[in-house]
């Protein structure tokens, strides 16, 4: 499961960033090696996921029994931050550069650092778990050291095929999301223009523009949600009364703000362009 999940999460990590560096207007060259660097380093990344679960059979993740385990941990480690680097150079890119319209331009470079910043989330599950730390203080030996899983150790029962856990906090929801707000925003960004050929008050740039600003607040809204819930220990699968609350007010708050957006928009376009 393990390959394959991270096969498909490649995959539309890679489809998505080759669409985005496809609508480049200038600096075409630069974007086209950095998709290059990015593609590169992804291919190492499932070179090694298949050798380590796939053939040798062995923990992915946290696994510093060996020196082979540990040189494949500081690898896959390495070649992630270069992979970050090459996006946010992307990102910078695209920043300076008019793919699109407004909204659609928004899209991009609001997808590119909310996935940078997901990126950044799986530096938390450095840490060692309780059963890790008094492992290391018996024998001296870092065998394992790091964990996804807040409350509980590794490996408990989980969620069907995410493998999220169901008993406490899971620090790779919020990485997940992260990762793929590369996808969701701008799909976001690209929905709006088909309901903007039924609806006029969508055609004009900015209340598309509006409603991707506030659609990409929701999202990093809800990235730190499942994050906060999961460092405090609480499973997904059984949220507590503050978190149900905090993620009330985060959809309260977004569907105001749409709606005041669309309001206006549809006021707007019911208004004759002499009187405006």
């Amino acid at each position: 499961m393990k390959p394959l999940k991270f096969t498909i999460s490649f995959s539309l990590y890679c489809v998505t960033l080759a669409w985005m560096l496809s609508l480049q207007t200038k600096r075409r060259r630069p974007g086209w090696w950095l998709g290059t660097v990015v593609a590169t380093g992804i291919a190492v990344e499932m070179i090694l996921i298949v050798g380590q679960v796939a053939v040798r059979g062995r923990q992915l993740h946290f696994n510093m029994s060996t020196p082979a385990d540990k040189l494949i941990h500081y690898i896959m480690a390495g070649t992630v931050y270069v992979i970050w680097a090459a996006v946010l150079v992307v990102a910078i890119q695209l920043l300076f550069d008019k793919p699109g319209d407004r909204a659609l331009r928004w899209s991009i470079r609001l997808a590119l650092g909310t996935t940078l910043g997901g990126m950044l989330l799986g530096n938390l599950m450095f840490h060692a778990s309780p059963a890790q730390q008094r492992a290391m203080d018996a024998t001296g030996d870092e065998k394992f050291f790091g964990t996804h899983s807040v409350g509980v150790e590794d490996g408990g029962p989980g969620m069907p095929i995410t493998g999220w856990s169901t008993e406490g906090g899971d620090l790779r929801i919020g990485h997940f999301l992260g990762v793929h707000a590369l996808q969701a925003i701008p799909l976001l960004a690209l929905g709006l223009v088909l309901l903007a050929r039924r609806y006029r008050s969508l055609r004009p740039e900015g209340p598309r523009t509006a409603l991707v600003l506030i659609g990409t607040a929701a999202y990093a809204g809800l990235i730190w949600l499942v994050t906060w819930q999961a460092q405090r220990g609480e499973s997904i699968a059984h949220p507590s009364a503050p978190t149900l609350f905090a993620f009330a007010g985060l959809l309260c708050a977004t569907a105001t703000l749409s709606l005041a957006v669309l309001a206006r928009a549809r006021r707007r376009t019911l208004v004759p362009p002499s009187i405006r």
